[in-house]
């Protein structure tokens, strides 16, 4: 049986293709801390505005996907925020702590000049609690989140002299959901007897908006790199006429390292192709 000349070479280039080692994919970790101010206004605990330090702890975990390394990225992001704030009169307190989850896969763009464009969605699940004691009905707020949105991101690699940084400006914006929140002037006491109808809310950008956005730089020192930045975390919710508005500016500071996880017998050699998720 003869073959032609173009099946040869097609199987001849399948068969290269499956013997070519699959690329490293290192994981990048970021490990940050984070202080500034918080802006907080519940009208569920008081009327008025609170304002005072917002401090927190953050790790993100980026890697290329194994299925397209070249145009896919997932991020894994940690959060634990905490904040005092004040009343104008300086004699009342309202606390924050709020844990964070958010898991993004982004389509990557690699352009000329050391850019990269990061588009795609997240999932994000939020819970915590605001507490003001001068409430005395109900001094605290439960906050409880899920919702699905759209995660944008810009990076670039270049030097300052010879000093290897990395710029990355980041946003994520939720489009849809559900969100926790009591009827006005209701009680958790009543929630515990099972007054519970029409605790959760879908959650669209008209009554529950977020914009959470981080400017970094990360500077290589070698094998170490000092990430510093911004952050500023912008989040409104409306339902039952309760109004939560929460506003954090804050520096960031951390280190970030890429480990690479090899199977039992894998070794890395100079030969293997290297995809980084964002450097």
């Amino acid at each position: 049986m003869r073959l032609s000349l173009a099946t040869v070479l097609a199987a001849a280039a399948i068969t290269l293709q499956a013997s070519e080692p699959a690329p490293v994919r290192p994981v990048l970790s970021a490990y940050t801390v984070h202080a500034g101010s918080a802006h907080i206004a519940e009208t569920y605990l008081s009327p008025l505005k609170y304002s005072g330090q917002a401090f927190g702890l953050g790790y993100e975990r980026m890697q290329a996907m194994k299925f397209n390394p070249e145009h896919w990225v997932q991020t894994l992001d940690l959060g634990l925020d905490f904040a005092r704030t004040l009343n104008p009169a300086r004699n009342a307190t309202t606390w924050q702590l709020m844990l964070e989850g958010a898991w993004s896969m982004t389509h990557r763009w690699k352009l000329h000049g050391g850019w990269s464009l990061y588009a795609g969605g997240n999932a994000d699940l939020q819970l915590g609690v605001l507490y003001n004691r001068r409430n005395s009905n109900n001094p605290a707020a439960a906050k409880a989140a899920f919702t699905i949105g759209a995660t944008v991101a810009a990076a670039r690699s270049m030097r300052l002299g010879s000093l290897p940084v990395t710029f990355r400006y980041r946003l994520r914006m939720p489009l849809t959901g559900m969100f926790f929140s009591p009827q006005y002037g209701e009680l958790y006491y009543e929630i515990y007897l099972g007054n519970r109808s029409g605790l959760v809310r879908a959650a669209w950008p008209g009554n529950f908006l977020r914009l959470d956005n981080l400017l970094s730089a990360d500077l290589h020192f070698g094998a170490t790199t000092l990430r510093l930045g911004y952050r500023l975390d912008y989040s409104s919710s409306k339902a039952s006429h309760i109004v939560t508005r929460r506003l954090s500016h804050c520096a960031v500071v951390g280190i970030t390292c890429e480990w690479i996880s090899l199977g039992a017998g894998s070794r890395v050699t100079p030969a293997l192709k290297t995809i980084n998720a964002l450097y």
